[in-house]
């Protein structure tokens, strides 16, 4: 059976993905117009928007109007609406504080070493304890290849939203991140972070988050004490 040609249109989204990840538009810069895309890649026009309104969709690129066509920057307004989905119980999204954090070098475990491709090598391990109203709610690990966050350390002062960091600082853009939910008991050493007694319900969340090129970049396991907020996805 013949293999069935790719859409015209995915492969320039493609090209024009790894060229971003390649650095050559840097986040905050505009691509070229619609008309020199095109002529530059040697397709038409209507390709070319074909692809950048695909890439727009999946939060890629933002379109400006009336401005062109940009590469986002991840702000932390922007990271906490696309990759932070816990609400109040209006249903209003919540903005975590970091009431602490500490950053250390460790041997990755199996799960982590597997995930980020790192081998038997160490890895950055972020813990931290995240407020909601002035009130603990999450614990964070945070798991990290040194290789690709090389100005990391125990002293490095990260902002609320580390996303926006990766990609200032390294370079490093998460473009989707996979978080898989499940129900546990917390443990004495949560509960009392947390001010809950030890087996109060906790929402546990595992995520790998992604770069351009779909590598994952990072592994962080979460834990939400869920009786003032909870977890919202929308399915289309």
């Amino acid at each position: 059976m013949e293999a069935v040609a790719r859409p015209l249109y995915l492969q320039v989204r493609e090209a024009l993905t790894a060229r971003i990840a390649d650095g050559e538009w840097k986040a905050g810069e505009a691509l070229p117009s619609e008309f020199a895309l095109a002529a530059q890649m040697g397709v038409s026009q209507g390709t070319v928007r074909k692809a950048l309104d695909a890439m727009a969709a999946d939060n890629l690129l933002e379109r400006r109007q009336g401005r062109g066509t940009f590469v986002p920057e991840q702000t932390e307004a922007r990271s906490l609406f696309h990759f932070f989905r816990m609400q109040d119980a209006a249903g209003a999204p919540v903005v975590p504080t970091t009431l602490r954090h500490a950053i250390e070098r460790i041997q990755a475990p199996a799960d982590v070493a597997r995930t980020l491709d790192t081998g038997r090598r160490q890895v950055w391990r972020i813990q931290r304890l995240r407020a909601v109203g002035g009130r603990p709610a999450i614990i964070e690990h945070i798991y990290l290849d040194p290789q690709r966050f090389p100005g990391l350390g125990p002293d490095t002062a990260l902002p609320n939203a580390l996303y926006g960091y990766y990609q200032s600082a390294a370079g490093v853009t998460v473009a989707r991140a996979e978080d898989s939910l499940s129900a546990v008991a917390a443990a004495p050493d949560q509960a009392a972070q947390l001010g809950i007694a030890p087996g109060a319900p906790l929402l546990r969340a595992h995520r790998v988050a992604r770069d351009l090129r779909g590598t994952a970049v990072e592994l962080r396991q979460s834990w939400f004490e869920t009786s003032f907020q909870h977890y919202q996805v929308a399915l289309n």
